[in-house]
């Protein structure tokens, strides 16, 4: 028998884009109180369906989040230096989570969560990008600053200014990159 959660499209697919779509709309229309009964009747979909697949609203919501914050196949810049990668890769966070139905998304995810976690989905996509750009440069003999400084001191206050709705000027972006390439000359 097919294992019909691994089958793209179908039913399965349509009721999972409906879900994710209803929350949102709610996260974009600030809705006070998500629970699995109203993002359903949104949805069209019966509770149960939710309450099968989620543990509870929060773990829902960071999917929805991670989905709409991430983006599989998304390619890293490669331009031939890490300062430039860092710089375009950079500004595509800014702008991305920058955009109002984003930082709705990002807000929303970190307000569901009540207790510490072990990792995040989000935080783990940007360091296998920051990876993949710190190793080519290696590759080219650039001298790098380690994945986690390119967090720390790039990715971290852009988001930090996204979540708590503070200005995320243009030329942001590019002194984040030279403060971190700094580092290691």
């Amino acid at each position: 028998m097919a294992d019909r959660s691994a089958r793209p499209g179908g039913r399965s697919s349509r009721v999972l884009t409906a879900i994710y779509t209803s929350v949102g709309e709610l996260v974009g229309e600030g809705a006070d109180k998500l629970s699995f009964p109203v993002i359903a009747e949104r949805a069209g979909v019966n509770p149960t369906t939710l309450y099968r697949r989620w543990p509870d609203v929060h773990a829902l919501l960071e999917e929805v989040a991670v989905a709409a914050l991430t983006r599989d196949g998304e390619t890293v810049p490669d331009t031939g230096s890490l300062e430039q990668d860092l710089i375009e890769w950079a500004n595509i966070i800014a702008r991305d989570i920058s955009r109002p139905e984003r930082a709705r998304y990002l807000r929303a995810m970190v307000s569901a969560r009540v207790e510490l976690v072990e990792s995040c989905p989000v935080t783990e996509r940007r360091r296998e990008q920051a990876a993949e750009m710190v190793r080519r440069a290696g590759d080219r003999g650039e001298r790098t600053p380690t994945v986690q400084q390119i967090l720390d001191h790039v990715v971290a206050p852009l988001y930090y200014n996204v979540i708590f709705a503070l200005p995320v000027d243009p030329d942001r972006a590019p002194r984040l990159v030279r403060d971190v390439l700094a580092m290691v000359r």
